[in-house]
């Protein structure tokens, strides 16, 4: 007698045309003092690893970053949430630009986003559709925020979503280590990083 099927954690597995995708690997993340600051930089090497490896292989790169206009409409709601978002305004200062070590290349496209998800309110699936990508390697912060609303936006709109463990990071190893489980059981797959360099060589 066979057993029943397990009721989460089923394996998507990669496709045939991958994208490297950087979430929001912002100064503000990594800055002492700053109202966003994880206290922990592990997710900028494992970031810079992946892109290394992306750019070595030509594989398509996107970056995302969150900026609002000055006035904060378009921020909506999610400014009222989190009032600290108001750091992120357009010449309020430099904690919404890139870490020098993930500094974009003028080849790689940059989605600035106002919301938690890269797809919500962006051009981000019909880029990836035209392209031809069928699978998104997510690498970036927060584990618990924007790494997940993507994650689970990226199955949502049929790309296969591969989060990369050591690529990623939370203000808490709980909280990342909670969500990553999440993740695997209902939205993504998982890879560490070296597993993931393997098979963007390996296409």
């Amino acid at each position: 007698m066979t057993g029943s099927p397990p009721t989460f954690g089923g394996t998507l597995g990669w496709g045939e045309r991958p994208a490297l995708l950087l979430i929001d690997m912002m100064k503000g993340y990594f800055t002492p003092g700053s109202p966003f600051y994880l206290g922990l930089r592990a997710a900028v090497d494992g970031c810079a690893e992946l892109l290394a490896t992306a750019r070595s292989v030509s594989v398509p790169i996107v970056h995302t970053r969150v900026q609002y206009s000055v006035s904060l409409l378009d921020g909506g709601l999610f400014v009222r949430k989190i009032p600290a978002l108001a750091a992120l305004a357009d010449g309020a200062g430099d904690l919404g630009e890139f870490v020098p070590e993930l500094e974009p290349q003028p080849s790689e496209l940059v989605i600035v986003k106002q919301y938690a998800s890269a797809f919500f309110g962006t051009t981000l699936a019909a880029t990836l559709t035209a392209a031809g990508v069928d699978t998104v390697v997510v690498g970036g912060v927060s584990t618990s925020g924007c790494v997940r609303a993507t994650a689970t936006d990226a199955i949502q709109h049929g790309f296969r979503p591969i989060v990369v463990r050591e690529a990623c990071g939370d203000r808490t190893e709980a909280i990342h280590q909670a969500n990553l489980a999440d993740l695997a059981a209902k939205y993504a797959d998982l890879a560490t990083a070296a597993e993931a360099r393997a098979r963007l060589v390996r296409r």
